[in-house]
């Protein structure tokens, strides 16, 4: 067994502190704008680049930082307030596609406003764009598989 060195430990809960507090920054701006949460963005966003033709639920769930029942509770309440809607799949009798509809892409361009001004403000005026550059390779080396995004 690997032994955990102190660095390791010491980088881990500044990872884990960090990454609650950029989150809890950004969920209080848009809170305070009266928009809803992160995890209505990320929804729309991943059904926004899936196109017209949507996404099925277990792809959705894949993609999102979610566990599965409170993808299914959002779904439901996006689909309430007319922002995502659901179509049947013709080839599958009980399966379900859900495609962002119009009012959810203005949902999810005013959450941006006001989420991607937080991202400027918590990152971009505080690291240069070098930092930031390495900041997201050692990230992304963390990532199972790695990314090169």
């Amino acid at each position: 067994m690997t032994k955990t060195s102190p660095e390791a430990v010491t980088a881990w809960a500044r990872l884990m502190r960090v990454s609650r507090q950029l989150v809890e920054r950004t969920e209080d701006a848009l809170k305070a704008n009266g928009l809803p949460s992160l995890a209505w963005y990320d929804v729309l966003h991943e059904l926004a680049e899936a196109g017209e033709g949507g996404l099925r639920p277990f792809e959705l769930i894949d993609r999102v930082l979610l566990a599965q029942y409170s993808v299914s509770r959002l779904l439901a309440r996006l689909e309430a307030d007319g922002l995502i809607e659901k179509l049947p799949v013709s080839d599958d009798g009980r399966g379900q596609t859900v495609r962002i509809t119009p009012g959810g892409r203005e949902m999810r361009r005013r959450i941006w406003a006001i989420y991607g001004a937080s991202i400027a403000e918590l990152m971009g005026d505080r690291l240069s764009a070098q930092e930031l550059k390495t900041l997201a390779g050692l990230l992304g080396r963390l990532r199972a598989p790695p990314a090169n995004d």
